[in-house]
């Protein structure tokens, strides 16, 4: 009775085991788009954090020690289990950013994963040598993200098929309006504030549907046309983001844009793209797939864009008086309360323009709209309401009440230079609180590195976020003279902000959160 009972309790708590560890691996594969690529590596830069969130030295030591004592007996096994659920509890799932979402996809990664543990179990059980096998279990506990990933390619064709039935049935519902104009909109940086303000403007005239939050993935916008879109939308505005070469030219197949942004370059998600030549070719591959009788709207004070041969239909757009493009802002004026230009369209129509929005790049990405928003057949005047009521994206740029600048959103080197330029026009303390850039390849270091440099002169204290990502802002920043008494470097976010409120009282405090990154970093 004790046997059964025991061997019961042991099971129950080697399943526990392995749900409760399974939810960081599965959450972490989640992070990484359940990319095998990009979930190996994921497990090589942070080996030495998985060794110890899996305490491989505890149960190597249990499992070795199940040689040496009977394991037949009821004690070794409720000793067994009792190890099993203090290492669960010891790995209950912390709160994290961005939370483990239980979509479909999920569940049928975990409906394979308890089927891979059940016969891990079921093997133990049945083997009849009860000494090698109860190793067995801490062994295969210890190798839960090897089981995740495992379970992840198992699925993998299952995922395909499914994935390709979505994909088609958003076809047919994009087929079936004739009316719809679809817009495009990538780049480097830019993308979703851009978005958004197209829409805003847009709504003017039109029933606009944009893809939400930074659904830029072939599958996001899948979701956003099969539960949100209506016969009654006009239009539909596409953030396409792209991670490696095809990706954009994916989503331009299923939508079929009609007219395309192309916002900015520059150095961003290297580890996949290892060059800015083929971040440009990718980027440029929304200008592929814009028919005759489109247009593809171009910044034209990028330097990558501008220089870019298409062979398509061209509307440049630019903040830099004299640049010869197509839409011009000029006259520009620029302060902690927002910004005041004039916006010149071709044919000679001006008007003058002002929001609250932070930063001068902002005004380029409310030009690059304007133009949009003139050549389908809004005029200048119209636009001049929908601007000023213009409200921040969420984590970008986003001034709070309580004096912090919200500029958390996946950062890339312009978009931190913008936003300690904008830091830098407020009176008083100035804090830059920051984990610096990551997916830049083999130039992240040199690159934060160059932006610790530009920090200096831009703040007055610099709390730098997690100690693998410090050195090269904290050797910017003392390179370019900043006092290391007013350098700080916090393990996470929580105790950084903690510092930041025991800073000295010097007047007025504003505090820019310049990138926070999600928690497979």
């Amino acid at each position: 009775m004790l046997e059964a009972i025991s061997t019961a309790i042991l099971f129950a708590a080697f399943a526990a085991d392995c749900f409760l560890l399974s939810l960081h691996f599965v959450h972490m594969l989640q992070l990484n788009s359940y990319q095998n690529d990009r979930y190996r590596r994921w497990m090589k830069e942070n080996r030495g954090q998985i060794i110890y969130r899996m305490g491989w030295l505890l149960l190597a030591t249990v499992a070795v020690a199940s040689f040496f004592i009977q394991p037949t007996d009821w004690k070794v096994r409720t000793a067994c289990a009792i190890i099993f659920f203090i290492h669960a509890y010891l790995n209950l799932p912390k709160k994290a950013k961005k939370p483990l979402v239980f979509t479909a996809r999920v569940k049928r990664l975990y409906a394979t994963y308890f089927i891979l543990t059940a016969a891990a179990g079921a093997a133990v059980y049945f083997s009849g040598m009860f000494r090698i096998s109860l190793g067995g279990l801490f062994l295969w506990a210890s190798l839960t993200g090897i089981a995740v990933l495992a379970a992840n390619t198992i699925n993998r064709p299952i995922e395909n098929k499914i994935a390709g039935w979505y994909i088609e049935d958003a076809r047919k519902i994009l087929n079936s309006m004739d009316n719809l104009t679809v817009i495009g909109i990538t780049g480097s940086y830019g993308k979703t504030s851009t978005k958004n303000f197209l829409a805003s403007l847009l709504a003017a005239r039109y029933n606009v549907l944009m893809t939400p939050e930074s659904y830029n993935t072939t599958m996001g916008v899948v979701r956003t046309v099969r539960e949100k879109l209506l016969p009654v939308h006009d239009v539909l505005i596409v953030e396409m983001g792209a991670r490696r070469p095809g990706d954009i030219a994916e989503i331009c197949e299923l939508v079929r844009p009609k007219y395309g942004i192309i916002t900015a370059i520059g150095e961003q998600h290297l580890e996949t793209f290892k060059t800015v030549e083929n971040i440009i070719g990718a980027k440029f591959e929304l200008a592929d797939y814009i028919p005759d009788d489109g247009l593809i709207f171009l910044n034209g004070d990028d330097e990558y864009i501008k220089n870019k041969k298409t062979g398509k239909p061209v509307v440049t757009y630019s903040v830099r008086a004299g640049s010869g493009c197509d839409y011009t802002a000029f006259d520009i004026s620029v302060s902690r309360e927002g910004s005041r230009f004039t916006v010149a369209a071709p044919g000679g129509e001006r008007c003058v323009f002002t929001t609250k929005l932070l930063g001068a790049h902002n005004i380029q990405n409310i030009t690059g709209c304007i133009a949009v928003a003139h050549r389908l057949g809004i005029p200048l005047s119209e636009l001049v309401l929908p601007i000023r009521r213009l409200k921040p994206v969420e984590h970008r740029l986003q001034l709070l009440p309580n004096g912090y600048i919200d500029d958390s959103y996946n950062s890339n080197p312009a978009g931190f230079r913008a936003a300690l330029d904008v830091l830098s026009q407020f009176d008083g303390q100035r804090v830059l609180v920051t984990p610096g850039m990551v997916e830049l390849g083999e130039r992240q270091y040199r690159l934060n590195r160059e932006l610790g440099a530009y920090a200096a002169s831009r703040c007055d204290y610099a709390v730098l976020v997690g100690e693998k990502q410090a050195p090269p802002l904290r050797e910017g920043l003392l390179e370019a003279g900043f006092q290391e008494e007013r350098l700080f470097i916090a393990p996470d976010l929580h105790k950084a902000i903690e510092i930041v409120n025991s800073l000295p009282n010097e007047g007025q405090r504003t505090v820019l959160l310049e990138n926070d990154l999600p928690d497979n970093y």
